[in-house]
């Protein structure tokens, strides 16, 4: 199973303000442990929206929407990837998540779990997307 820890952006990661050293250390540590038990898939911070972009659907039109957006409440400032045996074990190791704003400031982060392939109906637009994939085909 394949859960995303999506860290929620602040005012601080939207003006692009660098986390301070003792965040980045405590951070640093935790994805070792996630390393080294061998449940760590990727991570990484995100550049502020200012430096993005959004593709609106509409109908059969898309429209470019250049950051940076406003509702930083609904936005991500980065991720942490990991594959474990069970939900439990996914929720033990988000627990030890560090404070994202650091220190004693609010922060939040969010757990969701990826969709697999075996999640899907078979059919040949799935078959086709599992030889796509690397390992899979």
């Amino acid at each position: 199973m394949r859960f995303m820890i999506i860290v929620k952006a602040s005012a601080d990661s939207e003006a692009g303000v660098m986390p301070e050293e003792a965040l980045l250390a405590e951070m640093a540590s935790y994805h070792a442990e996630l390393a080294k038990a061998g449940v760590l898939l990727d991570g990484s911070g995100l550049q502020p929206t200012a430096k993005g972009w959004r593709i609106h659907y509409s109908g059969g039109r898309r429209e470019l929407i250049d950051g940076p957006f406003t509702e930083t409440k609904e936005l991500i400032a980065g991720y942490t990837l990991i594959q474990v045996r069970s939900r439990e074990e996914a929720m033990e190791w988000a627990r030890r998540f560090p404070n994202p704003a650091g220190g004693h400031k609010d922060g939040e982060i969010e757990l969701r779990q990826l969709f697999e392939l075996e999640d899907f109906a078979p059919s040949e637009s799935i078959e086709r997307f599992r030889e796509m994939l690397p390992g899979q085909g």
